[in-house]
This record gives structure tokens, sequence and C-alpha cells, in this order.
């Protein structure tokens, strides 16, 4: 594909954008009953702003949803730390819970604006950002475009494109490379991915490494915890944290398998989705277990064989309660979750097949013995087993997981460097935008 038809896809993209326009108030109230959307600010979504704009100079930091939100929040920390207020963006209800619970002073969350012109350039207007930051892989054309037509530099950080995605855009040829050709800077999770971003166009890269290497563990209330415990007391426990349509059944087997011969065993279930909970739980008591819903506040008890905690931001919890964790995602073609967390809770982890959202992870974990490949309900079954016969293998490989992630570590300074001579401009024009009494 030429330059000249890869301008004309661009516009027929955009074209595409506008005549959409009218379907969209029913494509968001589709959303909303799904549990999708906030009926109370879905003009955010239109680019019309839900709060007054504070004075100075801002950053746009877009992240798509929870993990990424969490991977980024001590560098929006770090950012408001050099004097420059941050407008922090997600697109799905669990990214925007979990980023106001966690933004510091200086800092407020809104939704983004469709992909569509007519919403960013409304978002644009009212916002004015003078930097803006998009969080792994949130690419979107149109915004992409309005950001260069703003003549407003835009970061990629913490970047990361699979294989599978860059063939994609690939594909496009000239396309791609009129898209990210004006990318002001490429902050790489890894050599792959900077490479791959660089074969796309981006002229600057710069491989910064996984800033979820640097996010302290979650959170957990030391009351609930001290709560928990008691219920606990004698059992053998293990976590089967953000899990997907088609894993609890093979979980739910693997409990059934294992129950006879560990008495008083708990299997805990925290599905990535919580709206999935009350589905998952009627389809588990269907096959004969007794479930108790952490939504419904139903307590475990004796014969309790799997607690369903279908509740957000709590997996710090259960990976302190569960010295095992099965990172989900991982037995269905989905790419795994961040086993980042668990790993920093000294918790051994096992995982299935499919992990290429953190392949490099997982194949230090795997390459040192410190996590487990399991394929099937036979085989988690039996690596459980094994792991409660022997806790001190069991703590063993959990402490030596954290060696094997050290190297690792270091991304969020790396980022901040490379940000700095972006940044350091903004923060001097904002402290004189202040003292002139501008900016607003």
């Amino acid at each position: 594909m030429d330059e000249r038809a890869g301008r004309l896809l661009l516009r027929a993209y955009h074209a595409a954008g506008y005549a959409a326009l009218p379907l969209v108030p029913a494509f968001l109230g589709w959303r909303t009953r799904r549990g999708k959307e906030d009926p109370l600010r879905r003009g955010e979504r239109f680019g019309r702003p839900s709060l007054a704009r504070p004075r100075g100079r801002l950053v746009w930091i877009h992240a798509a949803s929870v993990g990424e939100t969490n991977a980024v929040m001590p560098l929006v920390a770090r950012i408001v730390d050099e004097g420059v207020g941050v407008l922090f963006t997600t697109v799905t209800l669990t990214g925007a819970k979990t980023a106001m619970g966690k933004l510091p002073k200086g800092a407020f969350h809104q939704y983004a604006p469709l992909d569509i012109g007519a919403c960013i350039d409304r978002f644009l207007d009212n916002w004015r950002p003078d930097l803006a930051l998009f969080v792994e892989s949130e690419l979107w054309p149109a915004t992409m475009g309005r950001l260069v037509r703003a003549k407003i530099p835009q970061v990629l950080v913490n970047a990361r494109l699979s294989e599978r995605s860059f063939a994609r855009w690939e594909k496009l040829g000239e396309t791609a490379r009129l898209l990210f050709g004006p990318v002001t800077l490429c902050l790489a999770q890894s050599e792959a991915d900077g490479a791959r971003y660089h074969r796309l166009g981006v002229e600057k890269v710069t491989v910064t490494g996984n800033l979820k290497f640097d996010v302290p563990p979650p959170f957990a209330d030391p009351r609930t915890v001290a709560a928990f415990e008691p219920l606990l007391a004698g059992r053998d426990v293990w976590v089967a944290a953000s899990t997907h349509e088609g894993e609890e059944e093979v979980i739910a087997a693997a409990h059934r398998v294992l129950r006879h011969r560990r008495r008083g065993l708990l299997t805990i279930i925290v599905p990535r989705h919580p709206g999935r909970g009350p589905e998952v739980a009627a389809a588990l008591a269907a096959r004969g277990f007794a479930v108790a819903l952490r939504s419904r506040d139903e307590p475990i008890r004796p014969e309790t064989d799997i607690y369903l905690a279908d509740t957000l931001g709590e997996l710090g919890l259960f990976y302190r309660l569960a010295p095992i964790a099965f990172l989900g995602g991982s037995l269905v073609p989905h790419g795994g979750q961040n086993p980042i967390e668990p790993v920093r809770l000294d918790t051994a982890i096992l995982h299935g097949p499919h992990v290429h959202n953190f392949a490099e992870v997982y194949a230090a974990l795997d390459r040192t013995g410190r996590a487990e490949t399991v394929r099937n309900s036979e085989g988690l079954a039996t690596v459980l087993d094994a792991l409660f016969s022997d806790p001190t293998a069991m703590r063993r490989r959990a402490t030596k997981a954290a060696e094997a992630l050290a190297a690792f570590s270091g991304a969020l300074d790396a980022t901040m460097r490379a940000l700095l001579p972006y940044l350091r401009p903004i923060a001097i024009a904002s402290g004189l935008d202040a003292h002139r009494g501008g900016g607003g």
C-alpha cells in the first residue's frame, strides 16, 4: 500500500467515525446495560468534561484498564512531584475505579473520548494537554492524528506490541507508517517490542523495561487479613487469580480430584471480570460444589469448597492468604495475567501454556524452576498436591521467584529519565503561569 492509499484509508476511518455518531448513543446505552459504561458520566465519552479544568499545564496519561492503571500509578506520582498536573483517562469502569482510588493529589480522572474526530476535538479543546502519554498498546488512529494536528507530542509508555498485533499493523503498510511516524518517543518494555514499533515507523525508541516490575505489592487491609485467617486455619488453600471464561471449569475439576486427597481443601477463585461472579457461582453449584460468593457476603464455612471472590481490587488480600497462586488467562489463549504481584508476596506460581502477554517474565520464572506450567485439571491437581505435601519446597519456590525477577526492576527510573526532557519545560511553564496568575 503506497502513501496515497494509506491516506485514503485513514480518511475512510475518520469518515466512518463521523457516520457512526448518530448510532453512538444507542451503542453506549447497550454497553451501559451490560455494566460497561458509567451512565452518570457518559458525556465524557463524547469529550464533554464533568470537571472544571484546573489551572496550570497538564499531561494527559491514558491507560485502558486495571492492569495498565496499576502499572503506571508510580509514574503518575513522579510526574505530579515534578509540578505538573495529570489528566488520567481510562476506558473501563474497573480502570476508573482503580484510578480514582489511587491517583495522587494533582491528578484527576476522566473517561477517554471515543476515537471519533468530533469527540477528540472537544476533549482536546477543553483540556489543552501539553503532552500525551499512552500506556502499553493503546493505539487509536483518530486520536493519534488529532494530536499531530494539535501539535501535542505523544509518547508511548511501557509500550508493548505482540507479534500478532504487529502483523496486523504491518499489513496496513503505509497507513501504519503515517500513524506511527509522528510518534515523538516510544519507551518500550523489551528489545523485541521496541524493534516492532521501529519497523512500524517510530523513529525514536528507547527500551526502559516493564513498569509492572516496579509496582509495590498490592494493598490489603491488615484487619481484613486477620479476620480471614481463623476461617482458613488448618486448611490447604490456593487461589486461582484473574480467571477467564473456560478456566473455572478446569479449576473446579482439579479441586474435585484433589479434595479426596486433601480434606478441607479450599479453592479461592477471583474472576478477571467480577460481574461474572454470580454466573460462575451458579454453574459451580450446579456441579455439586459448595460455593460462597464474596459479593453477597456469604461466609466461608468448613464445608465450603470454593470461595468466589467476585470483587475488585482484593487480590492483595487473597495472595496473602494463599501460598499458591494459579494465574488465569493462561489456560485459554488470552495471553496470561501479570505474575509480578503474587511473586512480590512470596506466592508460588502456576500457570497455563498461553502466557505471551508476559512471555519474558514467565520464561525467567519457569527457567529457574520458580513457576510451573500446567495444561489441564489433572496436571493442576498433581502439582498442587505435590506442593501442599512439601511446605518447605513450596516456600523455597516462592522466595526464589522474587530473586528471579530482581533483574527486571528499574523501569520506573529509566522511564522518568527519558521523560524529563519533555516534562521539565512543562513544569517551568506551569510555574510561570502560576506566577502570572494565568494558565487556567
